[in-house]
């Protein structure tokens, strides 16, 4: 395996243990937003999951056995979801620019407005979201214990996620579908004049308040046929374990997938770490917090590999692999601060999954309301990382109308010097929370 030689700096971090800090701090936010004219809503009830002792192979350092979900389908679920959605965007992403989404936030607002989904419609939106093999009951009490876990972080890691229901004044919904949103999800719900502009302000509100300022604005004007927004935010803050040292950022290149390069601020650190590296790309992990509960993925394809040649490998079966492949090792770290914007519209792609039919005519919404049928899902990231901190926001929209209209053998050396993916991924459950590939940083 070809290495590059370590200089004599960083021998002498290896040598004294590792002993640099790392300064980092992690905020992330993402919102999701359920745009929908509805006549009717509709609620399932459903018992609360048990809980389970279950080993967390994948953990950052050896975390103490916690209580988990005692049936992990809807973690499965939704990580197969978002291997998926991202494959289904890159795939689209002919420009080359970053990508960064939060696959959870979108699977939140999908869930919801799933259980108004019925018949051929609620299939294929079990299709798409991998919950074949699930009632009702069993995945919003998933839902919820999922919810109480993530939001149980260690002191240095704040995690929120947060659900409400905006309702036009004159719409009539299915005061079970409302039950359940408030149940299961523990959504707020807000009647609304949706003929007056200052109802946009008040649901924006909401979502910079859940977002800490991170996202402002999900909700433009208000379409007429417009009488019901479901939405998300989830919120992430956390420290890094081991902090960034900002006497050690400095300009080095970066190679852009032109094969230009470029000067870019580069974070550097030694230590002990996660890692694992296979023919194609190196990966660490670096923890957040006290337990290590949190981590950011770093996802390096080899100098003679790319990006798309990632994409292929990346799937469920693959991402379950290599995460029980992650190894304590020594070495070195250098990685680039960012910053990027992202906007996408995720109808193609969701229709390329299975669920063509909530967005056309047939489309089945009974239970929230007669003659639905999605418009439109709209999905904004921004993410900032730097010594100081890193910044993420996440924002989908959905909106809805009616149907009328190998091991190292010496410490590695992992130098993030050209295009990379990345995850933020929740230990103890196994939860992807946010992913995406930077390929040009700003």
């Amino acid at each position: 395996m070809n290495r590059q030689k370590l200089s004599g700096v960083e021998k002498q971090f290896l040598q004294r243990r590792y002993g640099v800090s790392l300064g980092r701090r992690y905020v992330l936010a993402a919102a999701s937003v359920v745009l929908c004219s509805v006549l009717g809503c509709s609620q399932v009830s459903g018992s609360t999951n048990s809980f389970t002792q279950s080993d967390l192979p994948y953990s950052e350092t050896q975390l103490p056995k916690k209580a988990l979900i005692s049936d992990t389908k809807v973690v499965d679920a939704n990580n197969k979801f978002s291997f998926k959605l991202f494959s289904e965007i890159a795939q689209n992403n002919s420009s080359g620019d970053d990508i960064f989404i939060s696959p959870s936030s979108v699977a939140i607002a999908l869930a919801m407005a799933y259980n108004g989904a019925s018949g051929s419609t609620q299939q294929a939106m079990a299709k798409t979201l991998e919950l074949q093999g699930m009632n009702l009951p069993e995945i919003n009490s998933a839902y919820a214990t999922l919810k109480a876990l993530l939001e149980t972080p260690d002191p240095q890691v704040e995690m929120t996620i947060a659900n409400s229901l905006w309702v036009n004044q004159t719409a009539k919904l299915q005061p079970n579908f409302l039950q359940s949103a408030q149940e299961f999800y523990k959504a707020q719900v807000e009647s609304l004049d949706f003929n007056n502009p200052a109802s946009a302000n008040t649901i924006n509100q909401w979502v910079e308040d859940s977002t800490r300022g991170k996202i402002n604005k999900i909700v433009e004007d208000i379409p007429p046929d417009q009488v019901l927004f479901l939405i998300n935010a989830i919120y992430f803050k956390g420290q890094w374990t081991n902090q960034f040292n900002k006497s050690q950022t400095a300009p080095h290149p970066f190679t852009l997938p032109s094969g230009e390069q470029k000067q870019h601020p580069m974070m550097s650190q030694s230590g002990e770490y996660r890692y694992y590296e296979n023919d194609q790309f190196q990966a660490v992990s670096l923890p957040y917090g006290e337990d290590g509960k949190i981590s950011f993925y770093i996802f390096l394809p080899k100098e003679e590999s790319d990006l798309q040649s990632f994409y292929e490998k990346l799937n469920f079966e693959n991402w379950e692999k290599w995460m029980s492949q992650f190894r304590n090792e020594d070495g070195f770290i250098r990685l680039p601060r960012f910053k990027t914007d992202y906007g996408v519209t995720l109808n193609d792609a969701l229709k390329a999954l299975g669920m063509a039919e909530a967005f056309s005519n047939q489309a089945n919404f009974a239970a929230m309301g007669e003659n639905l049928k999605i418009s439109e899902v709209k999905h904004k990231t921004f993410v900032e990382v730097n010594e100081e901190g890193t910044e993420a926001a996440a924002t989908t929209s959905i909106g809805m109308v009616p149907t009328s209209f190998r091991p190292p053998t010496e410490p590695f050396r992992m130098i993030v010097d050209r295009p990379f993916f990345s995850v933020i991924r929740d230990n103890q459950t196994g939860s992807i929370l946010f992913m995406g590939a930077v390929t040009n940083p700003q």
